[in-house]
């Protein structure tokens, strides 16, 4: 418990110079035109630490492939389901027109704000964080409004991995997606280090129903790979 508080006490110390940190490297990354690999790269690690840590849990060829996938369909509105620390919500925000929208059971004020700087200087896309239980109907209702009746072209599935969330993130938020547009699922693989990981179940009974594909590094391994729908 002492060491739990020291270690909060610790990180709120040190959130000014690592907020500093986050937005040096944010602008750096900004000053240049990036490709896809720079834009990957640094969603996996943004090299900042504390309450501004940004980095993703992903195989870099698993999740490289599926940026180049979204990338293709030029994306103007896109949401994402899972935020953890905002790994991925970055790539999307660098390749997407119009809005993304993230969402978690925990997006702390201090973390929307670095979100929100997350695009291009150049760019026009609106970054938007969520925070409350994706299953919630008042909460799927706050998602609809953002995006204002119009489609998705790409939605990202990494929330509740248990077999009945990812089952109702599925149904809850599929009709959003246009015609042509994809939805992706991570953690796909049936072997997972963490027993609740159970995306496998569900992928399994859905993947045949539509064109499907699957990004996976190496069949072996433990945890991750991707699945994707072709609306």
């Amino acid at each position: 418990m002492m060491s739990k508080l020291f270690r909060d006490f610790s990180r709120k110390l040190r959130a000014p110079i690592n907020r500093a940190v986050a937005i040096k490297k944010l602008n750096k990354f900004h000053q240049t035109d990036r490709n896809i690999r720079e834009i990957v790269d640094t969603g996996i690690e943004l090299g900042t630490r504390g309450l501004y840590k940004v980095n993703s849990v992903q195989k870099r060829s698993e999740i490289l492939n599926l940026v180049e996938h979204v990338y293709e369909l030029s994306p103007e509105n896109v949401l994402e389901i899972g935020t953890y620390n905002g790994g991925t919500l970055f790539m999307w925000a660098n390749i997407t027109k119009k809005k993304v929208v993230t969402c978690d059971l925990r997006n702390p004020s201090h973390r929307v704000d670095l979100y929100k700087k997350f695009t291009p200087g150049t760019s026009k896309c609106k970054v938007v964080a969520l925070e409350g239980d994706s299953h919630d109907d008042e909460f799927m209702k706050s998602v609809h409004r953002e995006f204002e009746n119009e489609k998705l072209d790409f939605l990202f599935i990494d929330g509740d991995h248990t077999e009945k969330g990812v089952e109702a993130d599925f149904y809850n938020y599929k009709d959003m997606v246009r015609k042509g547009g994809i939805i992706a699922f991570h953690d796909i693989l049936q072997n997972q280090p963490v027993e609740g990981n159970q995306v496998y179940y569900f992928w399994k009974k859905v993947k045949d129903k539509y064109k499907h594909e699957e990004f996976v590094d190496d069949a072996d391994q433990c945890g991750f790979g991707i699945g994707i729908l072709y609306m």
